[in-house]
């Protein structure tokens, strides 16, 4: 239950932190489950039983409501992936990056939700680029902290991580939409054939991707997602 909304007389409020989360978490669940293209302001104010001036005194705009969606998506995704690439080298921080990311496609585990979200954040690439850019930078910002590392330890000579970054994020992604398009390849083979290219961008020998490959193998949360 959201607090009353206590606009009246000339008073001007400052944002709630209360009220922008449940906007948030409304707004995020019409996108979850109809997409971004059925959420408007009246409707969103209809469920929140907000005035119109309390919805505006947290967003300037519906765009600016469906970009916090993505973002606050995005930092759940982040500390999902975070968690996977902790307490290793460059090299397998970014094949843990690349196996999270792959999870979406893959791991019957992940929320049907956030595939959802995913899917319509996606199409927003397109349409509006603008409003999922900040979710996007987040998600990429822990495989770019990596690419950096590894560029500073001479690992992945001569590259620039966010250049790299978009490109790794690009392979991934591509090959979530086939498998969810046509399911007609083994998952480990698909993730294999994925990291093993994304390292050989990056400089790596092809001994040194097998032994990356083999090591993250034994890693809890590294291997067969089926």
């Amino acid at each position: 239950m959201l607090p009353p909304d206590r606009t009246g007389g000339r008073q001007k409020l400052e944002p709630d932190p209360q009220v922008h989360a449940a906007i948030v978490s409304a707004a995020a669940e019409v996108v979850r489950t109809e997409g971004v293209q059925a959420l408007s302001v009246a409707a969103l104010l209809s469920r929140t039983q907000l005035s119109t001036r309390a919805f505006y005194r947290h967003f300037d705009s519906k765009d600016q409501l469906v970009a916090a969606v993505f973002l606050e998506m995005a930092r759940g995704e982040v500390a999902r992936l975070q968690q996977r690439m902790s307490g290793v080298d460059p090299v397998r921080a970014v094949l843990a990056w690349i196996a999270g990311r792959l999870d979406l496609a893959f791991n019957q585990q992940i929320r049907a939700d956030l595939r959802q979200m995913s899917i319509e954040a996606q199409r927003q690439m397109f349409a509006a680029p603008e409003i999922v850019a900040p979710a996007y930078r987040e998600i990429l910002h822990p495989l770019v902290q990596e690419l950096a590392r590894g560029r500073d330890l001479g690992i992945f000579p001569e590259i620039d991580p966010d250049v790299e970054a978009l490109s790794i994020q690009g392979v991934v992604w591509s090959n979530v939409e086939r498998h969810w398009a046509t399911a007609s390849r083994d998952p480990d083979q698909i993730r294999d054939r994925v990291q093993r290219f994304c390292l050989g961008g990056l400089g790596l020998t092809p001994e040194a991707i097998s032994a990356a490959l083999a090591d993250g193998q034994h890693r809890p949360g590294q291997g067969s997602s089926r």
